[in-house]
Order: structure tokens, then C-alpha cells, then sequence
């Protein structure tokens, strides 16, 4: 039997990574390149001729033409961080080679700091993740399925049991038949409301939707998609239709990774968590560009700092 040429690619080998970011100097150029890929220009006035001035450990580019000083960093979601680059580095090897995620635990353990600012770097790069995950469309047909996060409480079960975090799931499917893309986005509820806005945002006009005999996934044709309800029932067979395969493969995987890695997450943390299996799962095609891309996206992204990534419901 013929392997799986995405499970088996190649990746980026730690060694490879050490070549590659193994020290301050080789991190700051690579931003410094992914920044300004045509040179340096001034935040302020655009200019391009400059000097770099050296102030101890950090180095400043000073504008010729309005003397603002800036940095590489400043503007960006590394900005504040008094973390070496390397470590930022290091983080996205991590949270973008490992297929089922890492603990903030886990990753203070690996880069050799504390579990908070652990757990502050790897939900701004999440945060990064989840801002660019906001412009992913799905296209052509499209498996969709609702889910829950959130283990058993006491109280009524089902459907809007307490101490449950609503999400929906949807794979796009290439012509053959193989998943190509993902979205994973929490709703307020399962209602006609809360799916059409989904739709609204994450579905190209035309998409052919299957879902399972949940009315409010008919919502999504008012946003131009087709529709086509396929009554599974319930219990353990209904996670076997043929038509889902894809869909509850993705949400088994998530669930799991979940369990086995961050035993639980907190509600209001949850997209940042989902956001982090999308965007894998979206670029799983080329694992060594992971860290390029991820950085070209933080480099575009404002200052998070821990005041707005506490808050609940922040997705900006």
C-alpha cells in the first residue's frame, strides 16, 4: 500500500532548524528579510535610507529623513517581548511541526521559561493564527458537522448542556474525494443566526453543503450555498455515514489532541485552541514553510498584549 505523501513528507528536522534560526543574529535577519523584503521603510514617513543604530543587545533602524528610530519587532506581535528572538523561533517550530498541538507546560519546559510567559507567547502566536484563519473560504463540497468542547457536567445532557463550548466543523473535499481545507469556528448556539453568519464569512457562494438533519445548518443558503441534509440518527453509528468520513475524522483527531495534550481548555480560550488545528491542517502540504509563513503573518499583526489576550471572546 502506497504511503501518504503529506504524512510523510520530510517536515523541518531539528537540525535543519538550528541551521537555519540557531542563533539571534540568523533570527533577527530572517524577520529583518520578511518585514522588508524590498528594503528597509520607514513606519512613518516611508523613507527607505537609513542607519542602524546598535544600543547594547537590540539593534534600531534610524530614518535619514525623520530620524524615527524603530525596530523589527515594534509594531508586530513580537513587540514588548523581552524573550530572544531564538525563543520566538523555537516557539513556532513547536506549535507548527507538532500535529496535535503543545502545552503552554510543555513549551516552558522545552525553551527553558516559566509556564506564563510560555503560555503568553504561545496564544499570541495562536492569536496570529486565528487573525489569518479569518480570511479562509471553503469552495466547491463541503462535509460540515456540529461539536462540542467541554467534558461531562451534572445537569440536563445534549444540546446546550452546561459547561459545553458549541463549534462547527467543515472539510472541504477535493474532486476525488480527499479533505483539502478546514474551518473550525465556535458559535453562540446552533441557530439559523449564528450559521448564516458563519456562512456568511467562511463559505464561497455556491459551496455544496452536506450536513446532517440539523435545521439550522439550512441557514447556509442564504448565503448563496446549496444544501443537502442527510438524516444519520444517533449514537455511535451516525459518526460512521459515509458522506461525514472526512469531517468526523478531523473532529475525532481534535478531540483527542485536546484530551491527550490539554486535558481541558477554557471556553473563552477555545478559538484561539481551534484556530491553531486549522491553520496545521491548512498548510499541512509543506511543513519546512510553516515557520516562514507564520512569522510573515506576526510581522503584519498589531502588539497583543496579556491585558486583551485574557479577555474573553477577543478575536479581533
Amino acid at each position: 500500500m502506497a504511503r501518504n505523501k503529506v504524512q510523510f513528507q520530510k517536515g523541518l528536522s531539528e537540525i535543519d532548524f538550528d541551521k537555519a534560526y540557531g542563533n539571534e543574529t540568523q533570527c533577527h535577519a530572517a524577520l529583518v528579510s520578511w518585514r522588508w523584503p524590498g528594503g528597509f521603510e520607514c513606519p512613518d514617513c516611508g523613507g527607505k535610507a537609513h542607519c542602524v543604530v546598535t544600543r547594547g543587545a537590540r539593534k534600531l533602524f534610524q530614518c535619514n529623513v525623520c530620524r524615527k528610530q524603530t525596530s523589527v519587532r515594534a509594531g508586530t506581535i513580537f513587540a514588548s517581548s523581552k524573550l530572544p528572538l531564538r525563543l520566538w523561533f523555537k516557539a513556532m517550530y513547536h506549535l507548527t511541526q507538532s500535529k496535535q498541538g503543545i502545552s503552554s507546560l510543555e513549551l516552558a519546559r522545552r525553551l527553558g521559561i516559566t509556564q506564563n510567559a510560555a503560555w503568553k507567547m504561545k496564544h499570541k502566536l495562536a492569536q496570529v493564527m486565528l487573525e489569518r484563519n479569518a480570511t479562509t473560504r471553503l469552495k466547491g463540497k463541503v462535509q460540515m458537522d456540529d461539536a462540542y468542547l467541554g467534558g461531562e457536567r451534572q445537569g440536563a445532557p445534549g444540546r446546550g448542556a452546561a459547561g459545553k463550548t458549541p463549534f462547527v466543523a467543515a472539510v472541504e473535499t477535493t474532486d476525488d474525494g480527499k479533505p483539502h481545507k478546514i474551518i473550525l469556528r465556535r458559535v453562540g448556539a446552533f441557530s439559523k443566526f449564528a450559521l448564516r453568519k458563519l456562512a456568511g464569512t467562511a463559505l464561497e457562494c455556491g459551496a455544496e453543503v452536506a450536513s446532517d438533519g440539523l435545521k439550522c445548518f439550512a441557514a447556509v443558503t442564504e448565503a448563496g450555498c446549496k444544501h443537502t441534509p442527510i438524516i444519520t440518527g444517533s449514537g455511535p453509528q451516525a459518526a460512521k455515514t459515509p458522506a461525514f468520513k472526512w469531517v468526523n475524522t478531523a473532529l475525532g483527531n481534535i478531540k483527542m489532541a485536546i484530551v491527550g495534550t490539554y486535558r481541558a481548555v477554557r471556553e473563552k480560550h477555545v478559538p484561539r485552541y481551534l484556530a491553531e488545528f486549522e491553520y496545521r491542517f491548512n498548510r499541512r502540504y509543506d511543513l519546512a514553510a510553516m515557520i516562514p509563513r507564520l512569522a510573515c503573518v506576526a510581522l503584519r499583526c498589531a502588539p497583543m498584549p496579556y491585558r486583551l489576550l485574557k479577555l474573553a471572546d477577543f478575536q479581533a
